[in-house]
């Protein structure tokens, strides 16, 4: 009893500070995710080009920010661009979050690219169709719907690689929760209240990544029973 009653203490205490910091989380989870993806769709283009140069400066990325710990690539990212350009702690951990995904996101683009089989390439360039129209018309709408999975879990990890900006003072969840346990000298049960908040985000971003997924399942069926239809009709 002793315990649930100081959960309910921790709500009652801190409980719309946690909102705001959940809120927080949400937000710079969102921003750097939304720079991590146009940053993996470029390396990933990179990758498949065929031009040499292109395909090393995106190994070199991703092999460097694939080779060290993400705690690491905050704090030297965070500290280099401080001593370049003021950046507040918001946008200085968002971009190294951004940094950081861009090169799995630009592994899972990459798969989800060269999967497509390539006599889709050659068809649409038989009828006319420039090798960038192509890619956007026909390539990238498959592998997008293929990469959803994939990126669907690596959004997971970002959400939760969002904790380690606290230790740059940015104002998120667990910033939050090192704030209030050295308030209320209560570690254990604030820690239990934080991972109550990421698991309530992970489920909410699950629940709407399956209902895409869904969705998308249904179009790839209806598309199916239009082909059968029309083969009947032919």
């Amino acid at each position: 009893m002793a315990f649930f009653q100081s959960i309910a203490d921790i709500f009652l205490t801190h409980g719309l500070e946690f909102l705001k910091a959940a809120w927080t989380t949400i937000t710079l989870t969102a921003v750097s995710l939304a720079m991590a993806s146009v940053i993996g769709l470029i390396f990933a283009f990179f990758k498949v080009s065929g031009i040499v140069v292109l395909q090393k400066i995106a190994d070199t990325y991703i092999f460097i920010v694939r080779g060290m710990p993400l705690i690491v690539q905050v704090m030297f990212l965070y500290y280099g661009i401080s001593s370049v350009i003021v950046l507040n702690d918001f946008t200085a951990g968002a971009l190294a979050l951004g940094i950081h995904s861009g090169a799995y996101i630009a592994e899972i683009f990459r798969g989800s690219i060269q999967s497509i089989d390539r006599g889709q390439m050659e068809a649409a360039r038989s009828l006319g169709m420039p090798y960038g129209l192509a890619m956007r018309k026909v390539i990238l709408p498959q592998a997008f719907k293929r990469a959803i999975p994939p990126l669907g879990n690596q959004f997971i990890i970002g959400l939760k690689d969002s904790s380690l900006v606290a230790y740059i003072a940015v104002t998120e969840l667990f910033n939050h929760a090192l704030s209030a346990q050295a308030e209320n000298y209560m570690p254990f049960e604030t820690y239990f209240v934080v991972g109550m908040y990421y698991l309530a985000l992970v489920a909410i971003f699950s629940l709407l990544l399956n209902k895409l997924e869904k969705r998308l399942d249904t179009t790839k069926v209806r598309a199916r029973r239009q082909a059968k239809q029309t083969e009947v009709s032919a």
